[in-house]
């Protein structure tokens, strides 16, 4: 597939910066915020549902095909919450609120009970019917821990140990978590579908 713009289906800055950088300089992202400032509801009971759902309604209001990150945090302890519901954990609240909740749902949970993987699903249409869109999954595997730590990143960052580097994942630089997070594995993923070979990040 030839392409050199494709919307986002998100209006989330760090999101579009994030995804930008692993994407590469051969193809522009631009987020639907320059198109619509309305977010669809997202109906949908899984990562793949709603990826596909916000894909499909960028590529409708921008008439660009359209790529859309449906991801979030599952926590084996919770049966996989917050899951799709990740970024509204705290009813809407912001990320401060969503880690707060996180941490009073895994008080006196010992270490080896707090394992959790960050998902990220991305969908990729090519116009608002598609009937093929191109899905990728990455996972990141690491545990929860019981205070926040780190300044980058955004979202559950400051609470997710990650084992290979031995830090919080908001202790990484923006470059290495590039190159090991969840959407990092989906985009490496997306990019192989594509044609883009790593030399033209």
């Amino acid at each position: 597939m030839n392409l050199t713009q494709l919307v986002l289906a998100s209006h989330n800055a760090g999101k579009l910066k994030e995804l930008q950088a692993m994407l590469g300089a051969s193809v522009q992202l631009r987020s639907i915020g320059e198109f619509s400032t309305v977010e669809p509801e997202e109906t949908g009971l899984s990562f793949v549902e709603n990826a596909i759902l916000k894909a499909r309604n960028a590529a409708r209001i921008s008439g660009l095909p359209a790529l859309a990150d449906d991801s979030g945090l599952a926590v084996d302890y919770l049966g996989g919450a917050p899951g799709i519901y990740s970024a509204r954990y705290a009813d809407g609240k912001g990320d401060a609120a969503n880690n707060a909740k996180l941490l009073d749902a895994l008080k006196d949970v010992p270490a080896e009970q707090r394992g959790a993987q960050f998902v990220c699903v991305l969908a990729l249409v090519r116009h608002a019917d598609d009937p093929l869109p191109i899905l990728c999954e990455g996972l990141w595997h690491g545990r929860m821990l019981t205070a926040a730590s780190g300044d980058h990143g955004f979202g559950y960052d400051p609470l997710f140990w990650v084992p290979e580097r031995n830090c919080s994942s908001a202790e990484l630089t923006p470059a290495d978590k590039n190159q090991i997070s969840h959407r990092a594995r989906a985009m490496a993923i997306l990019r192989q579908r594509l044609g883009l070979s790593p030399d033209q990040q």
